[in-house]
């Protein structure tokens, strides 16, 4: 059965707080486990049956569950988990390619919520309760993992997943009850990466602005879409100024000489080079 996942409020910036626990944020792709009957399917967050996509999953437990995580590659050179890696498994679609990719791209289901155990719905106690029972459970197979926490310390934290390199943390009210919505009880604080870039054009229809980086030769590189960011004074200058270096369009896409820097924030680089989540934070002068 599935359940809609709780989903993370922003925090503006590392907090500590005593009512709080704190978790590193994986980097990877939530995964609601379900088994009924022994069982077992598994749903991502917008209701998508992926129990296909990862057979080392389909271990059961000891009794009927649902569990919320996320799943996770960990990149053997970094120790990291790798999101491309998670992706390309999530969208593998032949059978064969699934088995192969097992192997070569194993998956670890990083438990973080416990919601049903022996027909019991646990989503109304605290999540300290919850955890107390998260803990007691024998994990069925090597690719399970229940994900760590520390109390109160989240800045202390913070300062460890930045010197990781890791996406972020997450702070959590130890009283929450699981709701299946955003809730400011779950706090996520990203560990952004900041880049400069060249604008190159926009997208005609919903709001979007293209993006380049110079490369070793000194040419210009795709490198994504800013969607985020940009308030409505900015996107009103912006547009003042780019009638005025337009250097040709398409069906989707008017395109710009390359006059307009910018800093955005990110996630990180992709492994194909691209922006991951830009948001724009500043032009360039």
């Amino acid at each position: 059965m599935f359940i809609y996942p709780m989903l993370l409020a922003t925090a503006p910036s590392p907090f500590s707080d005593s009512d709080y626990i704190f978790e590193p944020k994986v980097d990877g792709h939530r995964l609601i486990f379900s088994q009924e009957s022994s069982m077992i399917q598994l749903y991502t967050r917008h209701n998508n049956d992926c129990t296909q996509q990862y057979p080392e999953l389909l271990v059961p437990f000891d009794d009927d569950i649902s569990l919320d995580g996320e799943v996770a590659c960990v990149d053997p050179a970094t120790g990291l988990s790798d999101i491309d890696a998670v992706m390309s498994r999530l969208k593998a679609g032949k059978h064969d390619k699934i088995q192969r990719l097992t192997s070569t791209l194993p998956v670890t289901f990083v438990i973080f919520d416990i919601l049903q155990y022996k027909g019991r719905d646990l989503r109304r106690l605290p999540l300290m309760e919850r955890k107390a029972i998260l803990s007691t459970l024998t994990l069925p197979g090597p690719a399970f993992g229940i994900i760590p926490y520390i109390e109160g310390a989240g800045e202390q934290l913070f300062e460890q997943i930045e010197s990781w390199g890791m996406e972020g943390m997450v702070g959590k009210r130890k009283n929450s009850l699981y709701v299946s919505q955003r809730s400011p009880a779950w706090k996520k604080v990203i560990n952004w990466s900041y880049a400069d870039v060249y604008i190159t054009g926009y997208r005609k229809g919903e709001f979007g602005w293209l993006t380049a980086v110079m490369d070793g030769s000194g040419k210009l590189r795709p490198t994504g879409i800013i969607e985020h960011g940009p308030g409505p004074k900015v996107k009103k200058a912006f547009y003042l100024v780019s009638r005025e270096i337009v250097a040709g369009e398409d069906k989707n896409f008017v395109y710009l000489e390359p006059y307009i820097r910018a800093q955005v924030k990110m996630r990180n680089w992709t492994k194909s080079g691209m922006l991951r989540d830009p948001v724009f934070t500043k032009f360039i002068v």
